[in-house]
């Protein structure tokens, strides 16, 4: 494939030498200049369709990067349009939509790929065309901006290759039309979950600082620099603080439920030994399965990481080995739980196997501690896999490729890490996990058989039940939110379900999965209601956070829609790495459960300040509250929570809605937590 590439370029480059040659003769350098017929025009609701003639262009830049931006006199030409909307763009969009469509045209006697672009009044670039190839004799790309903003446009016509200088001809039309209503949503079943959402305090910069003020500063005040992609979440069991990290930054919070809604204190409890953040994660080793509350926060360096542990919620930090060896330089996760039968011996009497697991360049690699995480053992490959074509792929049945999710164990030892792209037995990819069943030191692949992996796609989840049921939560090739269970470490699988379906949910991210009682998990993903491209950056579709839940076994799901008034996202969420403008989330979000079965879901927030009503704004094209990526915590506080233990209980802390007004009812007395016995109940 390589040396096909190879020979095209050397084509193109010898018919981009020949057609400069003939641009020098027939059209010799100059400022740059309008060849279009009209050079300008304007167009509104009444006006009609438009067309003109955009002058001849050739040359070529062979990819089509950053030509349209300049415009250089010979290889691209211009149209300046305007566009008038019945009012300014940011009220009118709130209950009409419009699509600026072109249909762009030559003809060639060579092979040529003339390109169309659309720049907007905020400089955000819309184009290529579609389709966009090569052919001889008529040509034709057609381009759809979808809700344009008011003002000057420049409509370019590029020349990606074209040996003879070649014109093209474009028709224009505005096309108008109320916004359609999303659907209602499903009313709420009785006793259904609800959440608020606890975004973090702004930082604080200036002298005048407010005492919700994270200190010391997590980055900048400005909208959009909030920097908290793919953050991880996680509850000390005993003190019931959460913590959230994302970047260097370790941030506490402390909840006081004593007032309804319940309050938020920020802390940052950043470790001193996270100094570099190539890619940051954290694990709390809390009491689900007798952890001893231990918060871990490593940061990615090259094949390594700076690990470092606390004991007392982020006060002081202790730094550690950081990783076993070999470790891979990419996407790394910290987990842990018990050892499989027989547990080995361990020096330090440290309950749990800490495990550090990271992507490397054909591989995966696993190591795990015995002593709580300050010294590993050696990394072992959990799959292999090939770099193709940029991509990392599955080689053979039994394989994975690309991202994996984050390292779970269950209470029989068991460790999964979750893959999106696993090959099953006759190659056929599918989300699937790596599955040890001797605490790390050897792995098997097992797929989920009615799944299909998406590309590009993102990280599946998978979490253990108190008997050691898993759920897989992912984002199928159709890009629905699916989840499926196993009672025999992945074997045997449920039915897929769809758990977007009570919202008309199309298109789905960061699937995010937590289990409590074997028969009760929760499920979270972002998900739009607009279907399509995701990756385009002319997406239009509107991102809300989704948790489903499951009280028996997975037979049925109850979804709620945690941010019902407040989008996470609006536009394209990138999945391919790199610094495409929509890719503010980075990869991932994290779940967890506190000691009194609620949910917590810690997601960065995309869509904050004026992009919140403004359905004008989108990540593609900015402004940097459309762009932003604000840490915040989604806190279950109504509904069924994960223990059946502590149903009506409203979380251990209140007896109802009316009776216990706040009053710690029933305590947890095996951390030492006495309830208050003059508190009523409504049991």
């Amino acid at each position: 494939m390589r040396g096909i590439r190879f020979c095209l370029w050397i084509s193109f480059v010898v018919l981009l030498f020949a057609s400069a040659a003939v641009l020098l003769v027939t059209d010799p350098p100059r400022a740059w200049a309008q060849l279009a017929t009209p050079p300008s025009s304007t167009i509104s609701s009444s006006s009609g369709p438009l067309a003109w003639d955009f002058g001849p262009v050739g040359g070529g830049t062979v990819i089509n990067v950053g030509i349209q931006d300049i415009c250089p006199p010979g290889l691209c030409d211009d149209h300046d349009l305007t566009v008038v909307l019945p009012a300014p763009a940011a009220t009118f969009y709130q209950t009409m939509t419009a699509k600026l469509i072109f249909q762009y045209t030559w003809t060639s006697t060579l092979p040529t790929d003339l390109d169309i672009f659309a720049i907007s009044p905020s400089g955000a670039d819309h184009g290529p065309g579609s389709p966009d190839n090569t052919s001889t004799g008529p040509g034709q790309e057609n381009l759809t901006v979808t809700d344009p903003i008011d003002g000057l446009w420049h409509i370019r016509s590029v020349a990606s290759l074209a040996p003879v200088p070649t014109a093209a001809h474009v028709a224009v039309t505005l096309m108008i039309a109320p916004r359609p209503t999303a659907p209602m949503p499903p009313p709420a079943a009785p006793g259904a979950p609800t959440f608020i959402n606890y975004p973090a305090p702004d930082d604080c910069t200036g002298t005048q600082q407010p005492p919700s003020c994270i200190q010391p500063s997590t980055g900048s005040t400005t909208a959009g620099e909030h920097g908290a992609g793919e953050p991880s979440i996680g509850v000390d069991w005993n003190t019931g603080k959460a913590f959230i990290e994302a970047g260097n930054h370790t941030l506490r919070v402390t909840f006081d439920d004593s007032v309804n809604p319940a309050t938020a204190f920020w802390e940052d409890q950043r470790s001193l030994f996270a100094r570099v953040s190539l890619d940051p994660i954290m694990f709390v080793d809390d009491g689900h399965f007798g952890g001893p509350n231990r918060l871990f926060s490593s940061q990615l360096i090259l094949v390594t990481s700076e690990l470092s542990f606390s004991d007392d919620d982020g006060n002081t930090w202790l730094p550690t080995q950081g990783s076993g060896q070999p470790a891979g330089v990419d996407h790394q996760t910290v987990g842990g739980g018990p050892y499989a039968f027989p547990a080995p011996l361990t020096p330090t009497g440290y309950p749990h196997g800490i495990y550090y697991c990271s992507q490397d360049i054909v591989t995966a690699f696993c190591s795990r501690s015995d002593d709580g995480g300050t010294t590993f053992g050696p990394g072992v490959p959990i799959y292999t896999f090939a770099h193709v074509n940029g991509a990392d792929v599955p080689i053979a049945p039994g394989t994975c490729g690309g991202l994996h999710g984050h390292v779970r164990v269950s209470p029989d030892g068991t460790v999964y890490v979750p893959n999106e792209n696993c090959f099953d037995a006759n190659s056929v990819s599918r989300p699937g996990v790596a599955v040890s069943t001797d605490s790390g030191l050897s792995w098997v692949v097992r797929t989920v058989p009615d799944g299909k992996s998406i590309s590009p796609g993102t990280d599946p989840s998978v979490a253990e039940g108190a008997n050691n049921t898993i759920y897989l939560g992912y984002v199928n090739s159709d890009g629905h939110a699916k989840i499926a269970l196993s009672g025999d470490r992945g074997l045997h699988w449920s039915k897929s379900k769809d758990a977007g379906t009570p919202f008309g949910v199309q298109n789905a991210e960061f699937a995010e999965v937590i289990a409590g009682d074997d028969e009760r998990a929760a499920f979270a993903f972002l998900g739009t209601q607009t279907s399509g491209d995701t990756q385009s950056a002319d997406f239009q579709g509107v991102w809300h956070l989704y948790a489903a839940f499951t009280y028996n076994s997975g037979l049925t799901w109850t979804t709620v829609d945690a941010t019902p008034t407040d989008p996470v996202q609006r536009g394209c969420v990138w999945n391919q790495g790199g610094s495409n403008p929509c890719r503010n989330l980075l990869d991932f979000n994290d779940i967890t459960v506190d000691k009194f079965g609620r949910v917590l879901v810690g997601y960065a927030d995309g869509c904050t300040r004026s992009c919140v009503t403004d359905p004008t704004q989108n990540a593609s094209t900015g402004p940097a509250s459309a762009q932003d990526a604000l840490a915040t915590i989604a806190r279950q506080v109504g509904g069924r929570g994960l223990f059946k233990a502590f149903d009506g209980t409203q979380f251990g802390t209140q007896s109802g809605v009316i009776e216990g007004h706040g009053k710690l009812c029933f305590g947890d007395p095996a951390s030492g937590i006495q309830g208050d016995p003059g508190c009523k109940t409504n049991n």
